[in-house]
């Protein structure tokens, strides 16, 4: 597989030198200034595309060519916004960049209540606390109806929280949830943005009435519409699982699991309607067998994000390292080197280390936890490529 870095841009404190040095082959990034919704011009795309190759790499996956959320609820303004949409894809089709990771998210995209969850070693990760998510939903943005989405092990864990919590916690927990992990990722709330909370609670607003089968079938009107586009240009979209792989805030998230991708792949039965296979993402959810999906939807995967997550009591999860947790990531990189080894990969959300937290890297995204990361899967990869030789001979 191609070894790939997520990159934001030529303001990322991770340099495309850095990069070339530590044997990363291929680029995963975005237009970032681009507010969504708005036409990616072909000359921008080419600016990008030529500066990333003036250092000897290449741009390989649009990491994200964001959906906007009146698409995902079909607002009024859906036919315009798809138009664009489409537009994009043919720009990045005649610029020669031809994968692009997607999500269907509604709201809000990936979900931790704390991004520097420490380590005996010393390092951190990212961690997801049931009760302190349901603290944040309960007592903060005061969902209605939201105790019924709680066992009652969890509601009798935010009332004793509600008993100790800080002000300064309350701001870290809102901050964590969507401000910090969102704000780089699609843009609804942003650091510096006055009241947080109540731009969230007019997000979810956006989704009453939305239920599983209507954003489903939004889903299908959206790739139904671009498929015409990614066939004439050979442009491949891969949606990427929703993360965590359960229901949050009385959304509806439907790429969670082996059924949900079932329907996605079939309701849409095109090649060029693909997975951005998450390891991460699907490994924090108990009811998914990671191995087994890597070996079901290999031949629709356009994109692998490599990285690991052990389940714990609770409902709570940590990211692993990438050599354990549930995710398996030898056997995956078994499956898609013998399977697809043209496949772009990158290695996903590293553990913050060796002074990565001084750096104002974005959660999740350190430079020398995911670099000992990509020299953990580089090593996989040879030791797996190696024994593909010997099988052969």
């Amino acid at each position: 597989m191609e070894k790939t870095w997520r990159w934001f841009g030529r303001n990322d404190k991770i340099t495309l030198d850095m990069l070339r040095q530590i044997g990363v082959e291929g680029i995963v990034t975005a237009l970032h200034d681009v507010p969504n919704g708005e036409v990616w011009t072909l000359e921008a795309i080419n600016d990008l595309k030529e500066y990333i190759e003036s250092y000897g790499l290449r741009w390989s996956v649009v990491e994200s060519l964001p959906v906007c959320e009146a698409i995902k609820y079909a607002g009024p303004e859906r036919e315009q916004l798809i138009e664009n949409y489409k537009e994009s894809l043919a720009n990045l089709g005649r610029a020669g960049v031809k994968t692009v990771c997607y999500n269907f998210m509604p709201v809000i995209d990936w979900i931790r209540t704390d991004l520097y969850h420490p380590w005996e070693d010393g390092s951190s990760s990212l961690y997801f606390d049931m009760a302190r998510f349901a603290y944040f939903d309960l007592k903060i943005l005061c969902r209605a109806g939201a105790e019924s989405d709680y066992s009652p092990e969890v509601l009798a864990k935010v009332e004793e929280l509600d008993e100790t919590i800080t002000e300064a916690e309350k701001d870290d927990l809102i901050d964590s949830i969507i401000v910090k992990t969102q704000g780089f990722v699609n843009g609804n709330i942003k650091e510096g943005d006055q009241a947080p909370v109540s731009i969230f609670r007019s997000l979810l607003a956006k989704y009453e009435g939305i239920d599983r089968e209507q954003l489903q079938e939004n889903m299908k009107y959206f790739l139904n519409a671009v498929m015409p586009v990614c066939e004439e240009y050979g442009m491949n979209m891969c949606v990427h699982p929703d993360d965590p792989p359960f229901q949050v805030l009385g959304l509806p998230r439907i790429v969670t699991c082996k059924e949900d991708i079932e329907w996605m792949l079939s309701a849409v039965d095109n090649p060029h309607n693909g997975l951005t296979f998450c390891a991460g993402s699907l490994s924090a959810g108990e009811h998914n067998d990671v191995v087994r999906m890597a070996e079901r939807f290999a031949s629709r995967t356009h994109f692998v994000h490599l990285r690991s997550c052990n389940v714990l009591p609770d409902g709570n999860f940590i990211e692993a390292s990438h050599l354990e947790g549930r995710g398996h990531l030898v056997d995956l990189v078994r499956i898609f080197e013998r399977c697809r080894p043209d496949l772009p990969m990158r290695v996903d959300h590293g553990r913050t280390m060796l002074g990565d937290e001084k750096m104002g890297y974005n959660p999740g995204y350190s430079f020398h936890g995911r670099m000992l990361a990509l020299g953990q899967v580089d090593g996989m990869m040879a030791v797996v490529r190696d024994e593909m030789k010997n099988v052969r001979s």
